[in-house]
């Protein structure tokens, strides 16, 4: 499954890699460091700077992988399913999110993983529920993702405005990405998503951290 999102979002974003996620995979909690062993979230990204690179590893919990097993999301997304399908999205989006650059020898801070893990959720869930119904336009999403969502201070090691900049500025940019989801559907309803709408989103992901809030500030 977390292979299966890795291509959807590889495949909207038209992103080569030659890193699989799966493979970089840790699920038990026990096999954590000290401090993100204590932390109680069901997904890290851990980086290891070392002198020839860095080591990375994504953690999802086993139980939260068990759950998404029992009740696929790329078969039919729900309200029961969805939360623990963000949080495996959100994992996968940090991954591709920081191999990709690093192909680039390019540097990404905790800002730029949060706003594009907020943005790809949302563009993911859109996606596959356009795909298991290609009659409805979820109105909701926006709404379930950044206005009822809420950070947890306990979870969030001191980083809750940092997490809240991230869920600012990519609501801005969702909104006025569903008007435009919205509207290619109302005359498209066969089209998962409108090239215009994927060209966008592209260009968007290759922006540094700077542009991305510059360009989100000016246009959202």
């Amino acid at each position: 499954m977390l292979q299966q999102f890795q291509d959807l979002l590889a495949g909207i974003y038209d992103l080569p890699t030659d890193y699989r996620v799966d493979e970089f995979l840790v699920t038990e909690r026990r096999h954590l460091p000290g401090s993100a062993c204590e932390s109680g979230t069901d997904e890290q990204l851990l980086v290891l700077e070392q002198s020839d690179g860095a080591a990375v590893s994504l953690f999802l919990d086993a139980g939260l992988l068990e759950r998404l097993a029992c009740a696929n999301p790329l078969e039919t997304l729900h309200a029961g399913n969805l939360a623990d399908c963000w949080t495996a999205l959100e994992g996968v989006s940090h991954f591709l999110y920081l191999a990709w650059n690093a192909g680039f020898d390019r540097g990404v801070t905790l800002l730029e993983l949060e706003l594009q893990a907020e943005i790809d959720k949302y563009v993911a869930s859109w996606w596959l529920l356009r795909a298991q119904n290609p009659e409805r336009c979820p109105a909701e999403l926006h709404y379930l993702l950044f206005e009822r969502t809420r950070v947890d201070a306990r979870l969030a090691a001191g980083r809750v405005e940092l997490y809240n900049a991230a869920n600012h500025y990519a609501a801005r940019f969702c909104r006025r990405l569903e008007r435009q989801l919205t509207a290619h559907a109302a005359r498209l309803p066969l089209r998962l998503m409108h090239a215009e709408t994927l060209t966008e989103l592209r260009r968007f992901y290759r922006l540094s951290r700077e542009r991305k809030v510059s360009h989100i500030r000016r246009y959202s």
